[in-house]
């Protein structure tokens, strides 16, 4: 017979490894976890995204003992509409921390995870790569079958394998934003340190953040105009570059190669019915504006630990569910409306009064107030 493990998590990323930490380090019974991901090390470790990390990330990777790592600190945030007045600026000193979040490679943030859980005991079994095909479930346990045909049992199955939006099945609420993400790493002559930038332009949300000497760009476009972006040679990228962001950094003078990925919404609302549950991206892929992806699913990772450590059963993953309603509901509904609002293609508000709206929120104090909280903590 297989060895039931308490909990089986699928998914080897910075959400699901954060999850057994966390498990293994607050529960005195520590439970015994399967940790199965379907890429090697050494693909997870070719992984060039940047991540936007907020300052609750930070407590919780901490809480993990994956903290500190590489990264770079944001102390301020600039939101602006191009060719409109108004802006919000976000101040970390005005919020009384030391950053608002700060910003590292993937897998800057995944080898102090990767570090941590091979210094588990007994307890943590780790298989990759093995790729998951399905799960069923019984009165007593759900059982993991992989591609190689070996199978093993859990009395709790938490999926934490997300993918990109591309790749995934439809969930139960799913939008395709018709927007391509180009990501590249820039050089500007007159850099700001710890100034990260929100810029939303007529075709989608321009992200710069400040990284190394450089900084991470996120660049939100129609797939057409992201196909022209990433024939043109670096020269011809960076001047359209210029003209959508402007000169508030000087003159970008160099770029990195360039990626894409196409962006969308799509996340699982419905409840656990059984002994299976999803965190992170495979319960909510969203659209990268204000970086809340990732951050969004570690906040999972912290809640259910908390549930699963009173009961390894279903009655915690129902518990995990209410308790995630509303932070969940709040974030997908923040991103989604920036997403949208801001592009005038898709939105019929009138493009000045959504400028002149940031420039409300920068003096109506208990907005500015609530928007930082929100992207630093999610819904408390």
């Amino acid at each position: 017979m297989n060895k039931v493990y308490d909990i089986a998590i699928c998914g080897a990323g910075p959400v699901g490894q954060t999850l057994a930490l966390l498990l293994l380090n607050q529960n005195k019974s520590k439970p015994t976890i399967l940790l199965i991901d379907a890429k090697s090390a050494q693909d997870a470790n070719n992984d060039k995204r940047t991540i936007a990390l907020s300052q609750g990330s930070q407590q919780i990777l901490q809480s993990a003992q994956a903290w500190p790592i590489k990264a770079t600190p944001i102390q301020q945030i600039h939101v602006s509409r191009k060719g409109h007045f108004g802006r919000t600026l976000i101040d970390s000193a005005e919020h009384e921390v030391s950053a608002l979040g700060y910003v590292a490679r993937y897998t800057d943030i995944l080898n102090p995870l990767s570090e941590a859980i091979r210094q588990q005991g007994e307890e943590l079994t780790v298989l990759r790569p093995a790729k998951v095909t399905t799960i069923t479930e019984t009165d007593t346990h759900a059982t993991i079958l992989l591609d190689d045909q070996r199978s093993f049992d859990a009395k709790i199955v938490v999926q934490a394998e997300g993918g990109i939006f591309s790749e995934q099945e439809p969930g139960t609420r799913s939008h395709d934003y018709q927007q391509t993400a180009l990501i590249a790493t820039i050089t500007a002559s007159a850099p700001i340190a710890g100034r990260a930038y929100e810029r939303f332009t007529d075709h989608g949300p321009l992200a710069l953040l400040p990284q190394d000497n450089g900084y991470a760009l996120v660049w939100c476009v129609p797939p057409q105009r992201a196909a022209d972006l990433m024939a043109l040679n670096n020269e011809l990228f960076l001047q359209e570059l210029q003209k959508e962001f402007g000169d508030r950094l000087g003159k970008f003078t160099a770029a990195t190669p360039r990626a894409a990925f196409a962006l969308g919404l799509n996340a699982q609302t419905d409840a656990p019915a059984g002994r299976t549950v999803r965190i992170g991206n495979a319960a909510q892929t969203l659209h990268p504006v204000a970086g809340q992806g990732l951050n969004l699913g570690l906040r999972d990772a912290l809640q259910l630990a908390k549930c699963l450590r009173h009961s390894v059963s279903p009655a915690a993953l129902q518990e995990f569910y209410q308790s995630r309603q509303a932070d969940r509901a709040m974030t997908i509904r923040l991103t989604d409306q920036m997403a949208q609002i801001f592009t005038s293609s898709a939105n019929t508000v009138p493009q000045p009064f959504l400028g002149a709206g940031l420039g409300l929120i920068d003096l109506f104090t208990p907005a500015k107030n609530w928007l930082a909280g929100q992207m630093m903590f999610g819904t408390r």
